[in-house]
């Protein structure tokens, strides 16, 4: 009963004052879609164009081809026969079973929802790294990106974009490109200051520092943060899937929907498939680039 008094003491908005501030809110938002809807999807349609080129390209090639140069691409990464093996396996399974076309459609968003937010992830993670004042305003938007559910960010995108591409590859940047950034901005403020001040005595300029020294040496933590946003953008497929992006996410989306077990495994299994490709191929090439870095400094 004391409990119960304590909260009626508090004083809380009543219904019709709660409606009206939310009557508001939507009302300016549709307003502001209505206006400028138009003008920010044509900033997105090269996106758009590249997208559906790329996709097209995907499914027109022959499959022997892709399996070929995916093949050629794991072993220039990994330089390992186990792992280049395991990726025409899987893929070669992927086709069997009938998910070779969804597949394709999955690694074009899924690629190009990468690169975006690569393109975007290490200049604001370097960003962060010159400038306290840029990291304390940056982090809190990130832990916002990190802890929000994925469903609530897609209401103002569809409400904005509508259903289709372009708003499940600005779902997916949003969801996946937090770790990117992060990182690069740990592994440039890790670099050690000896270094850095070696560097300077030799009359290097900040930018000959950034790309000469600062990026190399961080770059474990970057390609870490870059696996860690791949693997988010495949986490993403299913919910992506709700908003019309075909691809694996759907065959998951319509066996919840009708039961279909077997269809949903099997889909579900050939995005855990693409996962550890994506995962071991990028791990791999990390720890080469480091060898490398590790064997250039001994040298």
């Amino acid at each position: 009963m004391s409990e119960q008094s304590w909260l009626s003491e508090i004083p809380q908005l009543d219904r019709h004052q709660l409606l009206e501030i939310r009557k508001t809110l939507d009302g300016a938002y549709r307003a502001f879609s209505r206006e400028y809807g138009d003008a920010i999807e044509a900033v997105f349609d090269p996106l758009l164009s590249f997208l559906i080129w790329f996709e097209k390209l995907l499914l027109g090639t022959p499959w022997w081809l892709v399996i070929a140069v995916l093949a050629g691409l794991a072993y220039a990464a990994s330089r390992s026969w186990k792992l280049t093996l395991g990726v025409v396996v899987a893929f070669f399974l992927i086709g069997f079973f009938g998910m070779w076309d969804n597949t394709m459609r999955t690694m074009s968003i899924i690629l190009v929802s990468t690169f975006v937010a690569i393109g975007l992830g290490i200049p604001i993670g370097i960003a962060m790294a010159r400038s306290n004042r840029v990291q304390s305003f940056v982090t809190p938007l990130l832990d916002i990106m990190q802890t929000m559910p994925a469903f609530v960010y897609l209401i103002p995108v569809v409400m904005l974009l509508g259903i289709g591409k372009i708003p499940g590859v600005i779902a997916v940047v949003i969801y996946a490109i937090p770790p990117v950034i992060r990182l690069t901005n740990l592994g440039i403020r890790l670099v050690d200051k000896e270094v850095l001040e070696a560097a300077t005595a030799y009359g290097a300029s900040p930018t000959q520092r950034l790309f000469g020294v600062q990026l190399p040496l961080a770059m474990p933590n970057i390609m870490a943060g870059i696996n860690q946003t791949i693997m988010m953008a495949l986490a993403m497929v299913v919910i992506a899937s709700m908003i019309g992006v075909k691809g694996l996410g759907q065959p998951v989306l319509k066996s919840i929907t009708n039961q279909y077990f077997t269809l949903g495994l099997l889909n579900g299994l050939a995005i855990v498939a693409l996962a550890i490709i994506f995962d071991r191929v990028s791990q791999s090439y990390a720890k080469r680039t480091q060898q490398h870095l590790g064997g250039h400094d001994h040298g």
